[in-house]
């Protein structure tokens, strides 16, 4: 960049835009190259296929035992109404085998195009949730219900997701490997590393594709130094 050229932020869009196309994988290493930690564990996919990508909306359950709260603390209205999208819906229930989220409420967050909903807890009504083919991950599959066993505290607050730390407005992606968090701060220099990552990947199958070796064609592109003897 030229002596005092302004560096203009990426909008949103182009962040999603560009970010799609790269995979989890590619993620991972790109945020362990610059020593972050964002790989989610734990949370697997139960509805919904290919890749999303979105901006987290946080929220944090607490959970206890049936008629520790009211119904009216359950709040899942509210879960919903902050979907949509380009938005994941993040949910921290600390790992508790409690629904949050079920057929109606799935098919209410696809009526809003949410963009995908990851639960640090359970969902239900699996069958229901398939076929609105709404993206959702959770840790659990559980049929008991959030009722009275569940409280929503105000949306937005730093949660963690799969021993993952997450805040409002940061940049979430997954596949079929995984999900990854990216820290909002952080998502222009991740990105970048990732695309480098990818062209690199690029010129090693290439060369695999041309018959070279593994060891050959990874040193030549720097993708794993040639170990020395």
């Amino acid at each position: 960049m030229k002596a005092g050229a302004v560096q203009v932020a990426m909008s949103e869009n182009e962040i999603l835009d560009r970010g799609a196309v790269i995979g989890v994988s590619t993620w991972s290493d790109a945020l362990d190259e610059l020593g972050i930690k964002g790989t989610v564990q734990g949370i697997a996919r139960q509805s919904g296929s290919g890749r999303m990508i979105g901006f987290a909306v946080t929220a944090r359950e607490l959970t206890g035992t049936l008629g520790d709260f009211e119904k009216a603390d359950f709040a899942v209205g509210q879960l919903i109404e902050a979907t949509g999208p380009g938005k994941v819906l993040m949910v921290d229930m600390s790992g508790a085998p409690i629904s949050t989220m079920g057929g109606l409420a799935a098919l209410a967050a696809k009526n809003r195009q949410a963009t995908a909903v990851v639960i640090d807890g359970a969902c239900r009504d699996l069958d229901e949730i398939r076929k609105t083919r709404l993206w959702l991950s959770s840790r659990w599959v559980a049929p008991t219900t959030g009722k009275t066993r569940v409280k929503l505290l105000p949306i937005g607050c730093d949660i963690t997701i799969g021993g993952i730390s997450v805040s409002q407005e940061d940049l979430v992606i997954g596949d079929d490997t995984g999900i990854v968090v990216v820290p909002r701060a952080h998502v222009e220099e991740v990105l970048t590393k990732a695309e480098t990552i990818i062209a690199i990947d690029a010129q090693v199958e290439e060369r695999i594709r041309a018959g070279e070796s593994f060891g050959s064609a990874a040193a030549a592109a720097g993708y794993i130094p040639a170990r020395k003897t």
